[in-house]
């Protein structure tokens, strides 16, 4: 039966999980499981565990909620939807619980050794991820690491068009800067 579905839409795939049709939401999961791990494992940190715990709630709430999908949105926009909305309530309450981190630290910038390998190039260039405001990061990561487009990701956070372009602007500037840092130490 889990065959039946592969080939069916996303639109598809959801219908059936209203009707609480197992086979299709296995095939769903398949689908976007390990992209929803990717970016939430991305948006904290790189915290495989919450990352894991977050993929699981939020394909609980696609269960739970299967029935509120609007059909004029895609499901990508909508599973990233609740995924960003999911992210930005826990950075509240990590706010409130007073272990939000506001930067994570950078010490590879001050570390480097004479011969920089792409694992160094790496750990820089997510340190600079990380080191985004948080509406930064989403959108950065959303675009680049996800490959939405600005549309998708306009649909996703929940503002306009404009604004997306604005925050991709400043979070490329910003990790741009900071590699360009890294590449004058290198060169150094």
């Amino acid at each position: 039966m889990r065959k039946k579905y592969q080939i069916e839409t996303d639109e598809v795939l959801l219908a059936a999980i209203c009707r609480r049709e197992a086979d299709a939401f296995a095939v769903l999961y398949d689908r976007y499981g390990p992209r929803m791990y990717r970016y939430f494992y991305r948006m904290f940190w790189r915290d495989s565990a919450k990352a894991e715990d977050f993929t699981q709630d939020l394909f609980l709430k696609i269960i739970e909620k299967a029935t509120l999908f609007n059909p004029a949105y895609s499901v990508k926009t909508w599973l990233y939807t609740i995924a960003a909305n999911m992210c930005k309530g826990e950075f509240r309450r990590m706010q409130h619980a007073g272990n939000y981190v506001e930067n994570i630290p950078d010490t590879a910038f001050y570390l480097l050794p004479e011969t920089i390998d792409n694992q160094l190039f790496e750990t820089c260039l997510r340190a600079s991820i990380d080191d985004l405001e948080e509406h930064h990061k989403q959108c950065f990561i959303l675009r680049y690491q996800e490959a939405l487009s600005v549309r998708e990701i306009s649909n996703i956070v929940g503002c306009p068009e404009g604004t997306v372009k604005s925050r991709l602007h400043h979070a490329v500037r910003k990790v741009a800067g900071q590699m360009e840092a890294w590449r004058e130490i290198k060169g150094a």
